[in-house]
């Protein structure tokens, strides 16, 4: 059989067996409407609030502080669209977030800007990093909210969202993350970080696809995302994805349990840093991102006079799966505008690769990755006129 390594964890995770046995009795027998008041829709509302306690368990909150939602970017596009609305009709008419975001974020507040909302757009450094003193300089007496992204989801950097959320709360402003990526990869404690809004997404952390949630404090107030029932408390009408919503449940139950994101981390760390420590010993390469606050599993690499999807086709033919950014924006032929907040020229962001490794990843996997990049690679730039151009500069400089 052709050997097969999944090393795109950040696009999406396979669901895991013991989720999906979770999942099937409401596939099945438990079909009931959770709102309906006979004997099998009450089993269906309490196994929907029994997910809703085992994802506020994970996040350290309370389970009337979550909500669920359809997905990540409608949980972002909540958060953001219905706590600006809110404050708008107080006077706050400003928005603070990065240049790095997610589309589900940058496009949310590209809306707002149409609607007669101001929006600063942080930059990051080299690494992709901002600190809490660049978020307190931003925020202004008419400041509604801050959007940050808890763990970029191209290059992997983690964000000091303790230290951001300190600030915000100490300004009274409110502190929204969109922590898709990070949830089953570090720890997250929503209170001891001063986070008032957190958008997450199941498919990330071995769940299904179509399920997300969004945190939102108590006495925190945002406008309705879906008017037109009483589930999830009013503010989103329609009736429970149940099955998905369980599988969630059983999904961060398993991720964030007692030892469980360190042990991942110490699985991943060894194996991410050696991947990255050879790779970089091609010529022409570089790591995007810190080097060290990264995601465990998360490695972004470029490579000059290398065309992204060329790498991705030839990497697939050697049997393993990457991406080359945003899995939601791999058909663009644009660079990457992640890569581009770096300071990276659009000929070395085209030729990225993003490797992002989940728990099943083996030494022997990591071995044959690394054996396999260079061979691509030499025969991408044997092909590649950028690559004989970068050559003759060489030659003629030395």
């Amino acid at each position: 059989m052709k050997k097969f390594i999944y090393a795109d964890n950040a696009a999406t995770t396979p669901v895991s067996q013991p989720v999906l046995e979770a999942m099937l009795p409401y596939l099945e027998g438990e079909y009931g409407n959770p709102s309906s008041i006979y004997e099998k829709g009450r089993r269906a509302l309490a196994a929907i609030e029994e997910a809703r306690r085992q994802v506020a368990d994970a996040l350290h909150c309370k389970p009337r502080e979550i909500y669920f939602t359809g997905c990540g970017s409608e949980a972002d596009n909540w958060a953001i669209k219905g706590a600006a609305m809110a404050l708008y009709k107080k006077g706050k008419k400003h928005v603070i977030t990065t240049v790095f975001e997610h589309h589900a974020v940058l496009h949310t507040t590209q809306k707002l800007e149409k609607l007669g909302m101001e929006v600063t757009y942080l930059p990051v450094d080299e690494n992709g990093l901002l600190t809490a003193e660049d978020v307190k300089a931003a925020i202004r007496p008419d400041t509604a909210l801050v959007s940050i992204m808890y763990a970029n989801n191209e290059i992997g950097t983690v964000l000091p969202i303790a230290e951001i959320g300190a600030v915000c709360r100490q300004a009274g402003v409110l502190f929204h993350t969109d922590a898709v990526q990070a949830v089953g990869n570090v720890e997250i404690d929503v209170q001891a970080q001063n986070i008032d809004m957190l958008s997450l997404s199941a498919h990330k952390f071995h769940g299904p696809k179509g399920v997300g949630a969004l945190y939102i404090r108590s006495g925190v107030r945002i406008e309705n995302f879906l008017d037109g029932g009483g589930q999830e408390g009013g503010h989103r009408a329609g009736t429970e994805n149940v099955a998905s919503i369980v599988g969630m449940g059983r999904a961060i139950e398993l991720a964030c349990a007692p030892g469980a994101i360190a042990k991942k981390r110490d699985h991943l760390v060894p194996l991410r840093d050696k991947i990255i420590a050879e790779t970089l010993k091609l010529p022409h390469t570089r790591l995007n991102g810190h080097p060290t606050q990264r995601l465990p599993g998360t490695i972004n690499i470029s490579f000059e006079g290398v065309e992204g999807e060329s790498l991705l086709l030839m990497l697939d033919l050697a049997g393993i799966a990457a991406s080359s950014g945003s899995a939601c924006t791999s058909g663009s032929l644009d660079p990457s505008h992640v890569l581009l907040s770096l300071g990276l020229s659009h000929d070395v962001a085209h030729g990225s690769l993003r490797l992002s490794l989940a728990e099943d990843i083996t030494a022997e996997d990591a071995d044959y990755i690394i054996s396999s990049i260079p061979p691509v690679i030499e025969r991408l730039r044997a092909m590649s006129p950028l690559w004989e151009k970068i050559v003759k500069e060489e030659q003629a400089g030395a």
